[in-house]
Formats: structure tokens, C-alpha cells, sequence
């Protein structure tokens, strides 16, 4: 019975047509159909939580800029991976990405974990300078990033956007947008308490070295000291193994 269907479907590419639209939707019913019947397909992780205004406005050049195209934000599974760049990535921490910042492309490191590897100093040569710091570094310089001012006019904006998306800014969050911007660059901030409340573990210094204005070198870099920092590995393994006991 089986090879006369198979001689039919040689012969007859229409036949063969509806067998492949026939196998692929109820192959596709399978994967997705499940997907309406739970709460949600991302585990969640103790520690996460949205970008400061700050962090999102660097988050924004970092895109801008094109750092997504030489480094991938996705540590696979892989040993290999993991002994050089730290714990694979969970799904959880790019859950409030819009867009994501996983790939294949990597030209230069994965910078998935890099939050508090480096100094701010050494962030900031490496960006005006690569080769600086990286001898073997092809990147181009980013030197203007410190002379540049941070327009952050529409950081409410953003953040009023990115709440009806889902993301969990509260109404307080969206309404301090500017004041917690300027707060993350002042260590001696009279909200200093409530914006920390607000973003749990968040590094609040001047990161670019100077206090006279902010520029986009000090959003490039306060971003990029919080990536891999939220979640406690540590924590999150010990958690992993009890729930399999």
C-alpha cells in the first residue's frame, strides 16, 4: 500500500503538493498548539528585572551603532563556551529584549556576561581606541561617544512603550524616567534609596569619567556593565537541583 502511495506521489506533484501541506500543518499543530494552554514558554530566574532608563538608553546606541553584528549576546550549552564566557544563557534574561541580541555572528568575544569584567576605564578605551587595549582588535574606534550628549528626551517615552508591551515598568518607573536617568550618574542622589528599590542591583557612578554632562559613552557603558549580572548562577543551580530531587 505504501509504495503504490509513494508511486502516486511521484507522479502526481499536486498529490505530493497536499501531502507536504498536510504533514507540515500537523506538524506545526503539534509545536505551537501547546503554546496556548500555558501561562508562559520562559522559566522564570529570581533576580531579573527591566533596564534602568540609563541602561536602555545605551542599550539603544549599542544597537544604533551596530555591536550586535560582531558580538553575539548567547552563550550555548557547549563546554567550550561556557569555560570561556561563564553560564549559558537562559531565556529569562533576554525577556524584556525588543529585539533580542542572540545570534551566530561573532567577530569579537560574546558579551553576554561582561558586566563588571572590565572597568569602566577600560570600557571606555576600548571604545575610543580598541587596539589600545585589544592589539589584535579590528573594531572601529568610538571616540565621539564621549564628546556626544545623551538625547534622552523620549526616554519616558520609551519606557510608557515598552510597558504596553509587557514589560514590567511601573507607572512611578515611566513618570521618574528623566530624574532616575540623572540619579544612576550621581552616587550622592537625594533618590539614591528609591531608584535602587526600584532597579535592584544597579551601578550608579559617573561611568564615563566626567561629571560635567552625559554623554552616550555613559549609557554605552552602563549597559554593558549590567549584562549577566542579575541572576545569581549560584543560587539559580542550587534552586535547579532541588526541584529535580
Amino acid at each position: 500500500m505504501f509504495l503504490k502511495l509513494h508511486q502516486f506521489l511521484e507522479k502526481k506533484s499536486f498529490g505530493l503538493l497536499l501531502g507536504i501541506i498536510g504533514v507540515v500543518s500537523v506538524g506545526g499543530l503539534v509545536e505551537i498548539a501547546p503554546l496556548f494552554y500555558i501561562e508562559s514558554t520562559i522559566e522564570e530566574v529570581e533576580g531579573m528585572r527591566p533596564y534602568t532608563p540609563l541602561e536602555l538608553a545605551g542599550r539603544n546606541i549599542y544597537i544604533r551603532e551596530g555591536c550586535y553584528t560582531c558580538h553575539s549576546q548567547m552563550i550555548r550549552p557547549l563546554r567550550d563556551e561556557v569555560e570561556r564566557y561563564g553560564h549559558y544563557s537562559l531565556a529569562a534574561e533576554s525577556m524584556y529584549d525588543r529585539p533580542f541580541q542572540w545570534g551566530s555572528k561573532r567577530t569579537g568575544p560574546d558579551l553576554a556576561r561582561v558586566g563588571k569584567k572590565y572597568s569602566d576605564e577600560w570600557h571606555k578605551l576600548h571604545l575610543e581606541n580598541p587596539r589600545a587595549v585589544v592589539p589584535e582588535s579590528i573594531m572601529p574606534p568610538y571616540k565621539f561617544l564621549s564628546k556626544r550628549e545623551l538625547n534622552f528626551r523620549e526616554i519616558q517615552a520609551e519606557l510608557k512603550t515598552n510597558q504596553r508591551l509587557g514589560v514590567p515598568y511601573t507607572d512611578e518607573m515611566v513618570e521618574l524616567a528623566e530624574s532616575d536617568l540623572r540619579t544612576q550618574l550621581d552616587e550622592f542622589a537625594d533618590d539614591y534609596d528609591g531608584f535602587i528599590a526600584r532597579y535592584p542591583k544597579a551601578v550608579v557612578r559617573e561611568f564615563d569619567g566626567d561629571a560635567d554632562k552625559i554623554s552616550e559613552m555613559d549609557a554605552l557603558i552602563a549597559y554593558m556593565q549590567m549584562l549577566g549580572t542579575l541572576v545569581d548562577f549560584d543560587e539559580y543551580q542550587a534552586q535547579k537541583d532541588e526541584n529535580l530531587r
